[in-house]
């Protein structure tokens, strides 16, 4: 279908592919991960045709139509949310477009022309286009009133679905997405999910969502030493995988038969919890074919994200009465009760990310609610990573004396000290004199992750932590947090963090608030609760 040949990439003297040959076939869905920098989106760039390598080649079967979802959020602006969508089949786009022109300009001579395209555009089911584009929208949540509204007139987030609903129109051969679940709803994540596991053609997509990778993906695609390599299974496989050949590996003196029977019970344990599992893509029979000579270690270097309490806490974690909170006349949540215990890890969520921002703000002292109050434990010790860090980081220091700002002792004033928990975060040898000011967003991600676990906090408060990080972050955090005898509360559009962590939900709304001790996914595939939850929306806006 699409074969990559010889490819070699290279900026200055910095070398990002080199000799690369691989094809992606008809039929499977490969997930392309890789360390920050590896070249992900480079490379989807250039099998897109985008960009062009340093040598080498892509061939794309001839026929074969290859779509990719824009990433430029205002390129259709002038144009309808339909048209839009439509556009998204450039050759039935075209050909729509030329028939209407040669109509415009009727004459005798040119009508055996306009039945002969008109032949052409029936085979492609032109004359549904229309239609299709309009169930695509609706499926993503655009609704009906939308589909003539100028592009330039959405929001944001209602773009993406538009751009992503033209990047699935009519079918393509070949389906390219860079991190297609940015700024998506839980609802049509699901739905994207859904889609894509039961899609009959080739789909290359690079992603950070560890849920959505497990759902969709055959394969998966690891860019690593300048090569590209193709691994049968979703992303946790990969991970436990890589995981288990990196264990032998350190135990040299395993024998070979030992180390193959470990690997193959584990493959089989893997393809029963793959078949057992509600987020199995249609595609599991893949898991069946899967060869112990595939799984080797990763060079991949995972952080050591480790929350200690400096107390337990006691059975008090916090009480919130009424709480109500605005933004400009516009209720972001109302009367909101709850009372937090030992042991509650909490996803609070909310249709309106802003109330769950301005919830955690005013937790931890920053904004002024409108009404209600809250009261913490007297035992309890919070620390919190905001949505926003950038307030953090507008000083020139090194993060050595960055972090030193947060030590409570002498001890923990001291260089090796500090330099102990940046390590954990990567930041080793030079790294940890880099100015705080110069840092990418991931790296201040886990920065402020060096200050939370400093803290030695029973209480812990994140707001989209997933945010900036890369896959090998994300599982760290993830697994530390799954570890973590205190408190949690947690805001994240990381299905994998909300399902593994929580184990109570606590919803926001306009109306009051819906709390329940279950898992993410119970909560959002309760019926009862899907109906409880539109109508406390729908009260204020009646």
């Amino acid at each position: 279908m699409l074969s990559v040949s010889n490819l070699s990439v290279q900026f200055g003297k910095r070398i990002l592919f080199d000799d690369v040959n691989t094809q992606f076939v008809t039929g499977n869905c490969y997930g392309i991960i890789g360390a920050n920098g590896a070249g992900k989106s480079t490379f989807l760039k250039i099998i897109s045709g985008k960009q062009d390598p340093t040598s080498g080649h892509v061939h794309l079967e001839s026929g074969k139509r290859m779509s990719v979802l824009e990433q430029n959020h205002n390129a259709y602006d002038e144009f309808s949310v339909l048209e839009t969508v439509v556009r998204g089949n450039k050759e039935l786009f075209s050909l729509k477009a030329e028939i209407d022109a040669l109509y415009a300009d009727y004459s005798d001579e040119n009508a055996d022309k306009i039945g002969e395209l008109q032949v052409k555009f029936e085979e492609m089911n032109g004359w549904n286009a229309d239609s299709n584009a309009a169930a695509m929208l609706s499926n993503l949540g655009i609704d009906a009133s939308h589909h003539y509204t100028l592009m330039a007139d959405l929001d944001g987030k209602q773009k993406v679905r538009v751009l992503l609903a033209q990047a699935l129109f009519g079918n393509p051969d070949v389906l390219i997405m860079d991190e297609p679940t940015n700024d998506l709803d839980y609802e049509t994540i699901t739905w994207l999910e859904n889609f894509l596991a039961h899609y009959d053609n080739c789909v290359i997509v690079v992603s950070h969502d560890r849920h959505f990778l497990d759902s969709v993906c055959t394969h998966i695609s690891d860019i690593d030493f300048g090569k590209i390599n193709h691994f049968s299974g979703n992303y946790t496989f990969w991970y436990e995988s890589s995981q288990l050949a990196a264990r032998q590996r350190a135990q040299q003196n395993k024998k070979a038969e030992e180390k193959k029977k470990e690997l193959e019970d584990f493959i089989r344990r893997f393809s029963a919890n793959v078949a057992k599992s509600k987020q199995a893509t249609s595609r599991k029979k893949m898991i069946d074919k899967l060869n112990v000579s595939e799984i080797k270690p990763s060079s991949r270097r995972y952080p050591a994200i480790i929350f200690e309490r400096e107390r337990e806490a006691g059975d008090q974690i916090l009480n919130v009465e009424n709480l109500s909170a605005s933004i400009d006349d516009e209720i972001l949540f109302r009367k909101i009760n709850i009372n937090l215990t030992k042991g509650d890890k909490v996803v609070v969520f909310s249709r309106d990310s802003r109330a769950t921002t301005a919830f955690y703000e005013i937790l931890n002292g920053n904004a002024v609610a409108d009404s209600g109050e809250f009261q913490w434990g007297i035992t309890t010790l919070q620390s919190y990573l905001p949505l926003d860090n950038e307030d953090f980081f507008k000083s020139d220091l090194s993060l050595v004396d960055w972090l030193r700002q947060y030590a409570k002792t002498e001890e923990e004033r001291e260089e090796v000290h500090i330099r102990g928990f940046l390590g954990k975060m990567l930041f080793s040898g030079e790294e940890a004199l880099k100015k705080c000011s110069v840092l990418s967003g991931g790296e201040k991600v886990r920065c402020m992750l060096s200050r939370m676990m400093m803290m030695r906090a029973n209480v812990v408060m994140l707001d989209e932590p997933t945010n900036h990080l890369d896959l090998e972050s994300i599982t760290a955090f993830n697994n530390s947090l799954k570890n973590f005898k205190g408190t949690v509360l947690l805001t994240t559009h990381d299905h994998e963090f909300a399902q593994t962590v929580g184990n109570r939900v606590i919803e926001l709304t306009p109306n009051g608030v819906i709390d329940r001790y279950m898992t993410f996914d119970d909560y959002m595939s309760d019926k009862k609760i899907k109906e409880q939850r539109d109508a406390m929306y729908g009260a204020i806006k009646a």
